[in-house]
């Protein structure tokens, strides 16, 4: 039973003091509350509603479609495709 709390005392001992040189090596001071790079990057990530299904997707993972000056951004092809042939349709009753 020792042994095995020793050893898990001597693993995380290990990791506190390589991520406090880890730190350090970097130069820069880091707060308790500070975003790491990559939660900045997650949360500046901007989702957009396909008009189709309605599923929300990132925009950098969409497809974008633009009609009428209109930038409009879908999860498929197929809700793509969709959209530009009712669109067609709508415009040639309407």
């Amino acid at each position: 039973m020792w042994l095995i709390f020793i050893s898990w005392s001597a693993r995380l001992l290990g990791r506190l003091v390589g991520w406090m040189l880890g730190d350090a090596a970097s130069g820069v001071p880091r707060s308790p509350d500070a975003a790491s790079p990559a939660e900045t990057a997650v949360a500046a990530r901007r989702l957009v509603r396909d008009p189709v299904c309605g599923m929300h997707v990132d925009e950098t993972l969409s497809i974008p479609f633009g009609q009428g000056g209109e930038l409009r951004h879908f999860c498929s092809t197929a809700c793509r495709d969709s959209y530009a042939v009712n669109a067609r349709k709508f415009a040639a009753n309407g």
